[in-house]
């Protein structure tokens, strides 16, 4: 006579021997390998691109400020008739130009550096928020530069001074290609930052202790090398 099989426990209640299941996570928490189960990581990285990107625009204004203030004044002076360059051989031009193209690489410095600061796990939004936010707040310094500087109508200008006497040209940009001076710094600068300080990933699938590895695993039955 033999006894009936009866096992010990359902097969559904045994424990798994499978090294590579996770267990489970409490809602909200945060996954070994550094990832969120939720949302809120996201959420949090949006807002704080759109921050980002709010006060880089809004910082336009103050490189405006101080492009009008450092930049040289091209001078100009009329016959009555046309308005003429009163020095031919000046390079006060040149110099309108290269005056925002460093101002606007400083602004690009520490807006990269804030940024890395403020999330040094970097991500997407946050670098899209900054390129975006530093290219808006160069052109709203371009804007308020001309706005703010002399006075754009040149020949109501000449005929408001008189004849022979000299004024300033208004402040213009040249080379336009300088308005990607300030994203261009930023991003290079928050690059640098986030590769050479940022956080480094984890392994997405580590080993299980005692777990062989590599050319440390047995073969597999059957196979082997022939000479």
């Amino acid at each position: 006579m033999t006894a009936p099989l009866t096992p010990s426990q359902p097969p559904h209640h045994q424990p798994s021997n499978d090294p590579w299941q996770a267990a489970p996570h409490p809602a909200g928490a945060t996954s070994p390998y550094g990832y969120e189960e939720d949302g809120s990581g996201m959420k949090n990285e949006a807002l704080q691109a759109v921050a980002v990107m709010v006060a880089a625009a809004v910082s336009g204004v103050l490189l405006g400020l101080l492009w009008v203030w450092l930049s040289p004044r091209v001078p100009l002076i009329s016959d009555g008739q046309t308005v003429y360059l009163k020095d031919t051989e000046g390079e006060q031009a040149i110099g309108v130009d290269g005056t925002f193209t460093l101002l606007a690489l400083g602004f690009g410095l520490v807006s990269g550096v804030v940024a890395f600061l403020l999330r040094k796990s970097g991500g997407v939004p946050l670098v899209a928020g900054l390129a975006l936010g530093s290219l808006l707040g160069a052109l709203l310094a371009w804007r308020a530069g001309i706005w703010l500087g002399p006075q754009t109508d040149v020949v109501a200008h000449a005929k408001a001074v008189g004849k022979g006497v000299v004024f300033d040209a208004p402040l213009d940009l040249k080379a336009k290609g300088t308005l990607l001076a300030w994203p261009v710094a930023a991003l290079a600068v928050h690059l640098g930052l986030t590769a050479l300080f940022g956080p480094r990933d984890p392994e997405p699938y580590p080993m299980p202790y005692g777990e062989p590895r590599g050319e440390d695993r047995p073969p597999a039955e059957g196979t082997g090398t022939g000479l």
